[in-house]
């Protein structure tokens, strides 16, 4: 019993005290988590075969995040001895193909949650696959496997309605029907990743927002299609919402988010740079509505003003859960909007990156109040001027103008 608290590393370290320690260490009940990441990554197939042997039915996560030797036939093996296994992260293991997933179909009835991201031979059959074979499944990361296309989507949530968690991100093949399958048959989604999936456009994520009403975590960053309907459809219909992540969704506007603001009153983290088009109105909205709030990136969103971060700063979160705020190449935003600040004890970080017009001394005063803040800021060194007088210029006439 002692011996199944400890990690991988301490468990091989007793087993070579003795014999009979090394029987009880390497028991196979004292294997029901493990995780290689931190431990080594250079393994081969060999190893996993191995330890499905030694864990058998007692194994109930692996984490083999990393592991570029790790292939088909090694998982093959590990399916047939690790039977109940909940949790597989495979993320990164290149070398897997559709071939795993149905090893994984076929012996691994209780998998629920599974990583795939990177695995890039994965296509619509291992969708499939999992499908007819893991029914519990609640979290598939397939980000980045940018040969799943919306019949994959389909054949995955017939089998799989109860699914939580689906990150899509990088999925570049993916249209709006894609999302109309997702949200037609996944009642029970909370989290949802479609960074970059260009081609999707209000129709499918409004039909995300209509059918998936416990959507807590929305990431559409770098889908640039969208408009204000989308934040009409979530403040409309998932008022649990607390993570958005909309970056570089430049047809975004005031309207949309105020919309937001006024409905989704659990909001926690917002990611909005490159929502150019906003202004303070989205801020003044944002600290009446959101009293929760503790992530807000405003990088690039250059209309914001010291009105706008006064605003925030004499809102409902600002006292006691704003934690990080990034205002990177923000030109309007001076020292004014450090003093605002002053007052929200619990942030620990503001990104200042190209604010030309916020000084170092007024760095300065902001730390004096909240001493432990981490301040990302970068300063030009100083251009010389050109010289005077009678002495000789240093710069020709050409340096002087740029």
């Amino acid at each position: 019993r002692i011996f199944s608290f400890l990690d991988v590393v301490t468990l091989c370290r007793c087993a070579q005290v003795s014999r009979a320690w090394n029987v009880l260490a390497l028991d196979g009940s004292n294997w029901q988590r493990i995780d290689l990441f931190d431990f080594q990554r250079d393994i081969e197939g060999r190893v996993v075969e191995n330890i499905s042997k030694r864990c058998g039915g007692f194994l109930r996560k692996l984490s083999l995040r990393g592991c570029l030797g790790v292939g088909d036939n090694a998982l093959r093996t590990f399916a047939q001895n690790c039977r109940n296994i909940e949790v597989l992260n495979l993320n990164g293991c290149t070398k897997i193909t559709d071939a795993t997933c149905t090893s994984l179909s076929k012996f691994c009835s209780k998998l629920r949650h599974l990583d795939l991201a990177s695995c890039t031979s994965i296509t619509n059959l291992s969708l499939k696959a999992l499908s007819e074979g893991c029914p519990l499944l609640e979290q598939l990361i397939i980000s980045w496997c940018d040969q799943v296309t919306k019949d994959g989507i389909q054949a995955l949530v017939r089998g799989c309605g109860g699914l939580r968690a689906l990150s899509l991100k990088g999925c570049t093949q993916l249209e709006d029907e894609a999302l109309k399958y997702i949200g037609a048959h996944c009642p029970e989604l909370v989290t949802l990743n479609l960074q970059t999936c260009l081609q999707i456009t209000d129709e499918g994520l409004i039909t995300i927002c209509r059918g998936c009403h416990k959507l807590q975590s929305l990431c559409a960053s770098g889908c640039s299609n969208i408009t204000d309907a989308i934040l009409n459809a979530l403040g409309q219909n998932c008022p649990r919402l607390r993570i958005l992540e909309v970056a570089r969704c430049s047809q975004l506007t005031d309207v949309g988010f105020t919309t937001l603001a006024r409905n989704c009153h659990e909001l926690e983290k917002m990611d909005l740079e490159e929502c150019v088009q906003i202004t303070d109105s989205t801020l003044i909205q944002l600290s009446i509505h959101c009293p929760r709030l503790q992530v807000l990136s405003l990088s690039h969103c250059e209309l914001i003003t010291d009105d706008g971060i006064r605003h925030l700063g004499n809102g409902a979160c600002a006292h006691d859960r704003l934690e990080v705020i990034e205002l990177d190449n923000c030109p309007l935003i001076t020292d004014a909007s450090l003093e605002h600040l002053k007052s929200c004890h619990s942030l620990e970080r503001i990104e200042l990156y190209d604010c030309q017009q916020i000084t170092r001394a007024g760095i300065k005063r902001l730390r004096t109040h909240l001493p432990n803040i981490k301040v990302h800021a970068y300063f030009a060194p100083v251009t010389p001027p050109p010289s005077v007088g009678g002495s000789r210029q240093r710069f020709c006439r050409c340096c002087i103008i740029l």
